[in-house]
């Protein structure tokens, strides 16, 4: 995606050291200051935690790691295994089966609606995370569930079981 997308603009050097410049930028990135907690309590209520990103597992290893809670994380995933990338159903779907789960045994919690819409049209449950305090989107799948913040102990009664 990177390379699509920077291909047509004018740069100050090779397309492949610009593509390597802007992705190392993001092991930079810390994860939000809500995360951690987030993260450690998911587990504590019997749930396998696991990601699925677009981009590399190897960023989200170091992020996670910098963040202090790759141990509450069983697995790192990225769309490049999955043959699709998100929102497409068989990104998802990929994740299930790695994980030797049905899909509706899987809870996607995130913080983008496209993630949210492409999620429930999987067969997903879905919790969005909504940090400013905003409305979820007017378009999209709705979400099972919708958070202010990451109150994770007091939601558990409603987490789908795997």
């Amino acid at each position: 995606m990177p390379r699509t997308l920077l291909a047509p603009e004018e740069l100050d050097r090779g397309l492949d050291a610009a593509v390597q410049h802007v992705m190392s930028g993001f092991t930079a990135l810390p994860v939000h200051p809500d995360v951690p907690d987030g993260i450690r309590a998911l587990p504590d209520l019997g749930l396998r935690l696991v990601t699925l990103t677009n981009g590399s597992t190897a960023v989200a290893e170091q992020l996670f790691a910098q963040a202090g809670v790759r141990e509450a994380l069983e697995t790192l995933l990225s769309v490049d295994d999955a043959g699709a990338w998100k929102p497409d159903p068989a990104a998802y779907a990929y994740s299930a089966r790695t994980h030797h789960v049905e899909d509706a045994q899987l809870l996607l919690v995130a913080v983008h609606p496209w993630d949210i819409d492409g999620a429930s049209r999987a067969g997903l449950s879905t919790a969005w995370v909504s940090r400013a305090g905003a409305d979820y989107p007017g378009r999209g799948t709705t979400p099972s569930t919708r958070w202010s913040a990451w109150p994770v102990r007091t939601w558990c009664s409603a987490t789908p079981s795997s």
